[in-house]
């Protein structure tokens, strides 16, 4: 089966409060992103990579991160959109040539192992949809704008969503097609299919997949590293 993966590099990452774009934050003198290609460059399982990033990135992506680092996966630079879904349905509709599975992943969750990618994959011969989540372990309330609680919600049933999430081509792409025609909003790609009365398998995620988004997220990152060097 072909796979192709699509990376997203595009996000503003406000949240950060650094002057350039988290993805180029370094992580072990390398930026984030390059940690997260190499895991999919170095995964057997992975036939191509569409890297989706912001247009005001697009130099620095190629003179800094692709002159230098030489991945051979990368087919395509796509120009991400407004939202995160956007920046998706640009990857899939640029995927020109035929594929059986897309993985979608987020550029700043730089330790995601692949034997974990393997393992969405081989999951492709049971299910439409895989995605990797944790379930949670504090309690959950539902708060008004106010601030005030509404309710608790039942802990046992909650989950922590990760990417890579691991899809059928023809049906994720349809799910979008649809989404957008629909002006649905996702909060993942999997919410896509879930509109369309599809099942979404979850498995078990990692608590070291970390999505790196403030500046907290990157003092972890950093001393996260130095334990699963050789363990990825």
């Amino acid at each position: 089966m072909r796979t192709l993966a699509i990376i997203l590099a595009g996000g503003a990452g406000k949240r950060m409060g650094a002057a350039t774009n988290k993805q180029f934050l370094l992580i072990d003198n390398k930026p984030i992103i390059v940690h997260t290609l190499q895991i999919f460059e170095e995964c057997r399982a992975i036939d191509g990579i569409y890297l989706v990033v912001n247009q005001k990135d697009l130099p620095m992506i190629q003179e800094e991160i692709l002159e230098t680092y030489r991945f051979n996966k990368i087919l395509k630079l796509v120009i991400g959109g407004r939202l995160r879904q956007d920046s998706v349905r640009n990857g899939l509709e640029a995927i020109e040539t035929p594929c059986d599975i897309v993985i979608i992943h987020d550029g700043a969750r730089p330790f995601v192992s692949p034997s974990f990618i393997d393992k969405g994959i081989f999951l492709m011969e049971m299910f439409d949809a895989v995605i990797p989540a944790l379930p949670v372990k504090d309690t959950i309330k539902a708060v008004s704008k106010e601030g005030f609680v509404q309710k608790t919600l039942e802990r046992d049933s909650l989950w922590h969503v990760q990417t890579p999430q691991t899809f059928k081509y023809d049906l994720i792409t349809k799910a979008y097609r649809e989404g957008v025609a629909k002006k649905l909003y996702g909060y993942d790609d999997a919410t896509f299919l879930e509109h369309m009365g599809k099942k979404v398998k979850v498995i078990e995620g990692s608590p070291y997949n970390i999505k790196i988004t403030t500046p907290e997220d990157l003092i972890i990152a950093r001393g996260m590293l130095s334990q699963l060097k050789g363990n990825l």
